[in-house]
C-alpha cells in the first residue's frame, strides 16, 4: 500500500478528496474509473452506499473549481434546456412505429447510394427532425432503440444510432434545436463514404491488410464527394463525413488535423460514432458493454477525442443507459428503461429474472432512487452491466410484447 494513501470512514469524506481504492471491488459499484476525485456532495452520498472506508490519496490536491469545464454552454452557441414533456412509456408507444420507418428508410438511402444513386436529403432531413423531436420529448426512448440489434444491417443501424446519440449529446450540451437538426444530419450521413468501400472489405471479419485497410480509410473522401455533389445539404455534414475519424493528437485521418483544426461537431461525432461501434457486435468482434466503451473513451480523451466533451459525453449516456442489462445486490436481473437525472447511478429498472435467473410472471418496476430515502432496499443497488444478450434476455422481444406496459406508472 502506498504511504501516500490514508484510510478514511466514509463519514470523513469532503469534495475535493481524490479516491485510490476501495473496500470493495470496483466492478460491485457504480464508479467507472479506478480512482477518482469526489466533486459533490451527491458522490459523497453514492460512495456512501457501497462503501465503508476508502483510502485517500493525501498528494492528489484538491481539484480547482471550474464552472466552465462541466458547463455545457461551453460548446453551445445557446443555452437551450429541454424539460421532459412526455414520460418515457409515452415517448416509446409514440417512437417505436417511427423508428422501424427510419431504419427501413436509412437502409434504403444507403442502399440508393451503393447503387450509385443520389442522396435522398429530403427523406434524411425528415428523418433526422422525427428523432430531433422525440429526443426533446425524452431522450430515454430513443436511447433504449439503439440498443436493438441486427448485425446483417449494421451500417444502416449504426447511421441512425449516431443521429439518435449525437442529438442526445447535443441536447445535454445545450445546443439549440436548429443545431440539434444539423448535428442529426451529420450523424445520420457520417458513414455515407462506406458506400463506396467494396462490401468484401466493409463486411471482412479478419483484420484488414494493409491495402484493405487503405480502401476503408477512403470512406472519409468519398463521403465528403459524395455529399458535396448532392446540393441542398448542410455543409457541415460534409466537414464531418471528411473529419469524424480526425483526433485531437494529430493523430488522425484523413488529414492529421490538430485538435483545434477539427470542428464541433466532428469531435462530436467521433465520440458517439465510436461508441456506438464498440457496444455493437461486428463481424470482427464481440460487443462491449456501455461501461466498458465509455471507459475506453474516458482514457482516450486529450488523444482520440476532446477531453471536454468525452466527460460531457459520460454524463449524457450515464452509468447505466437505457437498454442496458443490470444485475442487481440482490441477484435479480433488470432492464434500464429510464435514467434518473438526479442521481445517475439510480435508475428506473425493470426486474425480469429472480435471484434464481428465472422469469419472473410479470416484470417489476423499481425507481432505484427511493434508496435515497430509504423506501427501497439497498438489495437494488446495481452491482454490475452484463452484455446485451445475456441471460437469454432479448431486448427486441422485450419491447416487441409491449412488456413496457406492465411497469409503466
Amino acid at each position: 500500500m502506498s504511504d501516500t494513501t490514508v484510510k478514511v470512514h466514509v463519514s470523513e469524506l469532503r469534495v475535493g478528496m481524490y479516491i485510490s481504492r476501495l473496500d470493495r471491488e470496483w466492478l460491485d459499484t457504480p464508479f467507472l474509473m479506478q480512482g477518482f476525485y469526489i466533486e459533490s456532495v451527491d458522490d459523497v452520498n453514492t460512495v456512501c452506499q457501497y462503501c465503508e472506508n476508502v483510502w485517500v490519496d493525501v498528494t492528489r490536491k484538491a481539484k480547482a473549481s471550474d464552472s466552465s469545464s462541466n458547463a455545457p454552454t461551453a460548446f453551445a452557441n445557446g443555452n437551450a434546456k429541454y424539460p421532459h414533456q412526455a414520460d418515457v412509456y409515452q415517448e416509446h408507444r409514440r417512437s417505436t412505429g417511427f423508428f422501424g420507418q427510419a431504419r427501413t428508410l436509412t437502409k434504403s438511402l444507403l442502399d440508393d447510394i451503393q447503387l450509385g444513386g443520389a442522396i435522398n436529403t429530403d427523406a434524411a432531413k425528415a428523418t433526422v427532425n422525427e428523432c430531433v423531436q422525440s429526443v426533446i420529448r425524452h431522450p430515454d426512448a430513443l436511447m433504449w432503440m439503439t440498443r436493438l440489434r441486427n448485425e446483417s444491417e449494421y451500417t444502416a443501424e449504426h447511421c441512425l444510432n449516431v443521429c439518435i446519440l449525437a442529438v442526445a449529446f447535443g441536447r445535454h450540451l445545450g445546443l439549440t434545436e436548429e443545431e440539434l437538426q444539423q448535428i442529426g444530419l451529420c450523424g445520420l450521413l457520417h458513414d455515407v463514404g462506406k458506400m463506396r468501400v467494396p462490401p468484401q472489405v466493409l463486411n471482412k471479419p479478419e483484420r484488414l491488410t494493409p491495402k484493405e485497410m487503405r480502401m476503408m480509410m477512403a470512406h472519409t473522401i468519398h463521403g465528403r464527394n459524395l455529399l458535396l455533389s448532392a446540393g441542398n445539404i448542410y455543409t457541415g455534414a460534409i466537414d464531418v463525413a471528411y473529419s469524424h475519424h480526425e483526433r485531437v493528437d494529430g493523430t488522425g485521418y484523413p488529414r492529421k488535423l490538430p485538435g483545434e483544426g477539427i470542428s464541433l461537431f466532428s469531435k462530436i461525432i467521433a465520440i458517439v460514432d465510436a461508441y456506438d461501434a464498440m457496444t455493437a457486435d461486428r463481424c470482427y468482434q464481440r460487443a462491449r458493454t456501455s461501461t466498458d466503451a465509455l471507459k475506453v473513451i474516458y482514457q482516450e480523451r486529450g488523444k482520440q477525442f476532446d477531453e471536454k466533451l468525452a466527460l460531457a459525453f459520460l454524463e449524457t449516456v450515464g452509468l447505466y443507459p437505457p437498454g442496458s442489462i443490470v444485475e442487481l445486490v440482490s441477484g435479480q436481473i433488470g432492464i434500464v428503461i429510464e435514467a434518473s437525472q438526479k442521481y445517475r447511478h439510480l435508475p428506473c429498472v425493470s426486474v425480469i429474472l429472480n435471484a434464481s435467473h428465472k422469469h419472473l410472471e410479470k416484470p417489476e418496476m423499481h425507481n432505484l432512487s427511493l434508496i435515497e430515502t430509504e423506501e427501497l432496499s439497498k438489495d437494488y443497488l446495481i452491482r454490475r452491466v452484463h452484455p446485451d444478450g445475456s441471460f437469454g434476455i432479448s431486448l427486441r422481444d422485450f419491447q416487441e410484447q409491449g412488456l413496457l406496459k406492465y411497469t409503466g406508472s
